[in-house]
């Protein structure tokens, strides 16, 4: 009996700041259709959940809380992001931080200028999710004048449910890609491996690698996307929760995983821990490919 050929169907749109693009083989289009359409709104559906910018997410209920100090209960999907962000706190000795987004009140890097640090201290003072009680589902702030910050997992939360949902439709062969941050569900239709290219941090649209895969995530973090240049030093938008400061050793950092989430968390993780991020994740043992400031290069992708 002859094999069906896979169609190739790709979606594209803006989300969450960023492009997206969805890649699909299916010898159906219109359950391929209504697939990318169902993945499309979930990605919305999370942005609009979670966004910090929409005064009526469930974001910002929580801040309305932190800002005055108080308590929330949360529903089950944001206590799982929760939980997740706690256990990256004590993993990372306190690096990875969802409460130091109120950070950005000090830098403002559109403005071309360096805080003081008589600028940053009085955000700091409010940094540190030990500072927050977290009895699921119960949220509770314990300072005035917090804030949470979930865009180190939302996006790559909602990559990893785009991919459950191209299982629970049965789809074995595709691509999702939600602003670099990248899962894979299965290989190409006709089996070949996709070719993912990793981005130069200090050479725009150029690649530093290029991966052949077939499954697994992949997500980056570097000090490329957002930052200022002053007297030729770069400082990223990527802040140490305890000095109030960006990172300075790591320019880039890709990891893989099998989850998005993972890889996401795990590259952040790495630019905050500086000189040691490197040996952090020889010992994670996950596939990566880490650059310094400077140019050098290692890992094992």
């Amino acid at each position: 009996m002859k094999e069906k050929k896979l169609k190739h169907f790709c979606f594209k749109f803006k989300a969450m700041g960023t492009l997206c693009e969805i890649q699909l083989f299916s010898e159906h289009p219109g359950k391929a259709n209504r697939l990318g359409k169902r993945i499309i709104a979930d990605v919305e559906r999370l942005e609009a959940k979670y966004s910090r910018y929409r005064p009526e997410s469930q974001l910002s209920q929580i801040n309305n809380v932190a800002l005055l100090g108080g308590s929330i209960v949360v529903d089950d999907e944001t206590a799982v992001l929760l939980n997740y962000a706690a256990t990256c706190y004590q993993q990372s000795d306190g690096l990875f931080d969802i409460t130091s987004g109120v950070l950005r009140g000090a830098w403002r890097f559109h403005a071309q200028r360096l805080p003081t640090q008589a600028e940053i201290d009085p955000f700091l003072e409010k940094v540190g999710w030990h500072k927050v009680n977290w009895q699921m589902p119960l949220l509770e702030f314990t300072q005035s004048g917090m804030e949470l910050d979930l865009g180190g997992v939302v996006k790559e939360y909602a990559v990893d449910r785009a991919a459950t949902l191209c299982r629970e439709a049965n789809i074995k062969n595709g691509l999702i890609n939600l602003g670099g941050d990248i899962r894979l569900v299965g290989p190409r239709g006709n089996g070949d491996p996709w070719i993912v290219g990793i981005e130069h941090p200090r050479q725009p649209s150029s690649v530093l690698l290029n991966l052949s895969v077939t499954r697994g995530a992949l997500a980056s973090s570097g000090d490329y996307q957002r930052c200022i240049v002053i007297d030729g030093i770069r400082y990223a938008h990527i802040l140490n929760p305890k000095t109030g400061w960006p990172v300075k050793h790591l320019a880039a950092v890709s990891v893989m995983s099998d989850f998005c989430v993972v890889a996401g968390s795990a590259s952040t993780i790495a630019m905050l821990k500086e000189e040691q991020g490197p040996e952090w994740l020889r010992q994670l043992g996950l596939p990566h490919l880490w650059v310094d400031i400077n140019g050098k290069q290692g890992g094992d992708l």
